[in-house]
C-alpha cells in the first residue's frame, strides 16, 4: 500500500505554492479561486499541473546554465 506524499514539507512554502499555482492557472486560462476548486474538469486541473511542471523544469534548466 502506498502512502500519500502530496504534502508540503516546509510550511512557509505553502503560500508561495498557492501563488505559483494561481499564476500558472492564469497562464493557461483556467479560472481558479482561493480554496476548493472541485468544480474544474480533470483536463483543466491537468493543464495547470502541467504548466507548473513545465515552469519548474525551465527554472531548473536556467539555473544549470
Amino acid at each position: 500500500m502506498s502512502s500519500n506524499n502530496n504534502q508540503i514539507n516546509v510550511p512557509q512554502a505553502k503560500e508561495a505554492m498557492e501563488r505559483f499555482k494561481m499564476e500558472c492557472a492564469n497562464e493557461v486560462g483556467v479560472n481558479l479561486k482561493q480554496g476548493y476548486n472541485g468544480n474544474i474538469s480533470a483536463r483543466e486541473a491537468g493543464s495547470v499541473g502541467g504548466q507548473m511542471v513545465k515552469k519548474m523544469i525551465e527554472s531548473y534548466e536556467n539555473s544549470m546554465k
